[in-house]
Formats: structure tokens, sequence, C-alpha cells
């Protein structure tokens, strides 16, 4: 497995070095929008831990920061008005590795709504 990039993207909104459009944090997560949006909403959601990929933090993290995670997931759509909850639901995303198309070495969940997703993959 690589070494966890410091100077990725989102370890640099992390340290506030680059801003962002936060929408929900708490000890362990940060979401904010995705400056590129793909979907008519379009969050991302990651871990303050440095995790490169689902593999590494599911290997790595405290059962805290996996909880943490997967609650902030719902909790973020609820925030936007897209959860079974409160609207028609989303699509939680993230790629793993070169094969999966991950681009940003940290782990990261994308979160698209607000219209119909369209097919798993093209």
């Amino acid at each position: 497995m690589m070494s966890y990039d410091k100077n990725n993207i989102f370890a640099k909104i992390l340290r506030k070095e680059i801003p962002c459009n936060k929408i929900f944090e708490n000890d362990h997560v940060l979401s904010f929008y995705d400056l590129n949006p793909q979907k008519k909403i379009h969050a991302l959601v990651i871990p303050k831990g440095e995790y490169i990929n689902l593999d590494d933090f599911n290997s790595r993290a405290s059962d805290k920061e996996i909880v943490a995670l997967n609650k902030a997931l719902t909790e973020v759509s609820k925030i936007l008005g897209i959860s079974t909850e409160n609207g028609k639901g989303f699509r939680a995303l993230t790629n793993v590795g070169d094969h999966g198309g991950q681009e940003v070495p940290h782990l990261h969940f994308h979160i698209f709504g607000g219209e119909k997703v369209g097919k798993m993959v093209e």
C-alpha cells in the first residue's frame, strides 16, 4: 500500500489551507459541496483521519471513526433534503484505487442526488 500523501487537496482542505463550502462537520468527518458537480446535488464526505481509500480506512480506522463516517453519509443526505426520509434518495459512491477510478488519494464518498442518478457504471 502506498503511503498517505499529505499534500492531496482534501488534506489541504482539512488543514484549512483551501476553503470549502461546508455542509456538515463533527470530530471525525467533514462534508462539503463538490467544486465540479456531476449532478444537481453533489457533496463529498471525508474522514478527518489520514486514510487513502476504503480498504485503508476499514483496516486502520477506529470503530468510532467507521461509525461516524457511515452515520455522516445519512446525516448529510438529510441536510441536503435527499434522504429517503425527506427526499427521493441518493447515491453514495467511493472509488478505490486505479481500476476503481480514484483520483484523490484520501478516502472520500460522493453523494449524488436531487435528480435521477442513472446507471450504476458506464
